[in-house]
């Protein structure tokens, strides 16, 4: 694992300048999961800054009734556990390995020790701090003002394909429901919905997206067909 290429490419960590990376890179160490390990619960001390290198993890709340709520599904690229981490509290949530994953673990105590000591670490890592509440905002915007297939429009459009162009669903589909506040059935109904209109195609190889503009459209609240 490159683990200086991982932080670099990270988002949270894109204004974090090269001498700074070169400390937290001295930190760093790489963390392997089998697909449905449990990573931490809710309410273990937080074991540091989580970045997935390849792999997928699931961050979920349970409730006392067994329900579970999906808050984040963490592919490669992104962080997981820096809010408990920087706020210096407990995990708020479980997070489960969905497939094989590797990460790059940033230790909570020399994290924060760095934290402390590097004055400009910390006002670039606010700024990556912001992306993230930029991107939670956008989630909730989704959860209040956009109806199921706003929030699925929006999702494909955000989702990054893999080879051949396809959208492989991360996970289970109902992860991904979870995720969007909808039912299994409700996503299924939508994607079926989405194929019927044409503005994307199922295979094996998993979805490709065939008329973004409408895709577009109807994350943005308009419905020029359906």
């Amino acid at each position: 694992m490159d683990i200086a290429r991982s932080l670099a490419a990270c988002s949270f960590f894109s204004q974090v300048e090269a001498a700074s990376r070169k400390t937290l890179v001295g930190m760093a160490v790489a963390r392997e999961f089998t697909k449905g390990e449990i990573i931490f619960r809710d309410g273990d001390p937080a074991p540091g800054v989580f970045v997935v290198e390849s792999g997928l993890v699931r961050v979920y709340k349970l409730a006392p009734s067994g329900k579970e709520h999906v808050l984040h599904l963490a592919a490669p690229r992104m962080t997981f556990a820096e809010v408990a981490v920087l706020g210096n509290f407990p995990c708020p949530a479980f997070a489960e390995a969905l497939e094989p994953t590797r990460c790059v673990l940033l230790p909570t105590a020399p994290f924060r020790k760095a934290l402390a000591e590097d004055h400009r670490l910390c006002l670039q890592i606010l700024s990556g701090m912001a992306m993230w509440v930029k991107s939670l905002v956008s989630l909730l915007e989704d959860i209040v003002l956009r109806d199921a297939i706003g929030r699925v429009a929006g999702y494909l459009i955000q989702a990054k394909p893999g080879r051949g162009g396809a959208i492989s669903l991360p996970g289970l589909k109902k992860h991904v429901a979870s995720h969007l506040n909808l039912t299994s059935e409700t996503l299924s109904r939508t994607l079926r919905q989405l194929r019927e209109e044409r503005l994307i195609n199922e295979s094996d190889a998993g979805l490709t997206i065939s008329d973004a503009a409408g895709l577009r459209q109807l994350a943005e609240g308009y419905f020029p067909r359906l």
